[in-house]
C-alpha cells in the first residue's frame, strides 16, 4: 500500500483539486445568474404570463433547447474558435469556462422555468390584485417562492459541472480529470486514477450536502 501511495504526486493532486474547485465555482456562479435570467424570461414571456410574447419565448426556448441538447465533449470542440478568441488558449482552467457555462446555463434555465411554473398562480394573482409591480412580483414573489427548487436545481447543475470539468480535463483544461488521465491512465497507474476519482466523489458529496442544507433551510413547507 505504501508503494501505491508513493505513486501519487500529492502536490499535483492538490493543484488539480484547486483547479477543479475554481472551474466549478466560477461556472456555477455565472450559470446561476444566466440560468435565472433565461428561466425568468422563458416563464414571463410564456402564454398567459406577465410579459407574454410568443416570438421572444420561441427564440429563447430554441437557444435553450439547442445548447442543452449538445453533448458536452462536442460542445467543447464546437467552441474552440470562440474560446481561443475569448481566452487566447485551449489549455488551462480558464479555457474550460466558456464551454462549462454555455453547456450548463441552458440546462439550469429549464429547471428555473419548471420551478417557477410550480408556484401557485393564486399567489401571483394576489400580488397583482394588491397593485404589485412586475419587479416586485419577480423579486418578492416568484424568486422567494421558488427558492428551494432553484437551490435544488443548482445543486444538480453543480454536480453535473464537476463531471463536465473532468471531461474538459481530458483535453487539457486541467483539474482532476486531467490529473486522472495524464498521471493515471496514460502512465498505467490505476491507483492514481482511483485517488483522483475519490477526490471528485468527495467534492460531489460536499456539494450535495451544502445544497440539501440550503434547500431545507429555505423550504417553508
Amino acid at each position: 500500500m505504501a508503494e501505491l501511495m508513493e505513486t501519487v504526486k500529492w502536490d499535483k493532486l492538490w493543484l488539480a483539486s484547486q483547479e477543479t474547485l475554481y472551474m466549478t465555482a466560477i461556472s456555477v456562479l455565472v450559470t446561476f445568474i444566466l440560468g435565472v435570467i433565461l428561466g425568468l424570461l422563458l416563464f414571463l414571456t410564456g402564454k398567459g404570463s406577465l410579459w407574454e410574447n410568443k416570438a421572444v419565448n420561441v427564440v429563447i426556448a430554441a437557444f435553450v433547447n439547442i445548447f442543452r441538447s449538445i453533448p458536452f465533449i462536442i460542445l467543447i470542440v464546437l467552441l474552440i474558435p470562440f474560446t481561443k478568441l475569448l481566452v487566447g488558449s485551449m489549455l488551462g482552467a480558464n479555457a474550460a469556462l466558456p464551454a462549462l457555462i454555455i453547456g450548463a446555463a441552458p440546462f439550469y434555465a429549464r429547471m428555473v422555468e419548471i420551478a417557477l411554473r410550480e408556484i401557485d398562480k393564486g399567489v401571483i394573482e394576489a400580488a397583482q390584485s394588491m397593485g404589485a409591480s412586475h419587479g416586485q412580483i419577480i423579486f418578492k414573489v416568484l424568486i422567494p417562492e421558488s427558492l428551494p427548487a432553484l437551490i435544488s436545481g443548482l445543486t444538480v447543475t453543480a454536480i453535473s459541472l464537476v463531471s463536465f470539468t473532468a471531461m474538459a480535463g481530458v483535453i487539457g483544461a486541467g483539474g482532476l480529470g486531467h490529473f486522472a488521465y495524464l498521471e493515471g491512465f496514460q502512465r498505467n497507474r490505476p491507483f492514481v486514477t482511483l485517488v483522483a476519482t475519490v477526490a471528485i466523489l468527495i467534492l460531489v458529496f460536499i456539494i450535495q450536502l451544502i445544497g440539501d442544507y440550503f434547500t431545507n433551510k429555505t423550504d417553508k413547507r
